[in-house]
């Protein structure tokens, strides 16, 4: 098991890295949009990055959130990418297509914690400036920023195992 150190908090890798992957292989499959990853932090606060939030909630041996948070421009390229034309405002496509890029990701990061015997439920889409992120109560939720050809865009998620151990928090 390697632990990532960041201040006094700490975080399992093998947790981290299945959203990582996940995020940047659904990108690139999707989207044909390679990323680059900025660096992890422990998120203060529960208000997501950006303006338009595609939320998904895990339950099982682990519960918790995971959130890809995009901006407008982002959300319209990656939705121009997926249907082939891009939109001009927000629209039900446009939250389609986050809802569904969130569930990819999700479902790409549960294959990795098999040991977990997680499932996931149906994304939400939630759009506005300000808007927060319930999470459990004892997670401090991880950050993970990404930038790519269409923007930046962020990955947030805090699980907690069932037995109560906290797999992405503060000891």
């Amino acid at each position: 098991t390697s632990i990532l150190l960041t201040g006094k908090n700490k975080m399992k890798t093998e947790h981290v890295n299945p959203f990582v992957a996940a995020t940047a292989n659904v990108f690139r499959r999707m989207l044909s949009c390679e990323l680059t990853r900025g660096g992890l932090t422990f998120k203060n606060g529960f208000q997501p990055e950006f303006e338009i939030s595609g939320i998904i909630g895990f339950s099982g041996n682990a519960a918790g959130t995971v959130v890809l948070s995009f901006s407008r421009q982002v959300a319209f390229a990656a939705t121009g990418a997926m249907t082939g034309e891009e939109p001009a405002d927000l629209s039900a496509e446009v939250t389609d297509v986050v809802g569904e890029l969130t569930n990819m990701v999700a479902g790409g990061a549960k294959a990795k914690l098999e040991e977990l015997a997680m499932s996931v439920s149906l994304p939400s889409v939630v759009v506005g400036k300000n808007h927060s992120i319930a999470y459990p109560s004892s997670v401090q939720p991880i950050y993970v920023p990404f930038d790519s050809s269409m923007g930046p865009f962020s990955v947030e998620f805090g699980l907690v195992e069932k037995n109560g151990g906290v797999l992405t928090s503060p000891p």
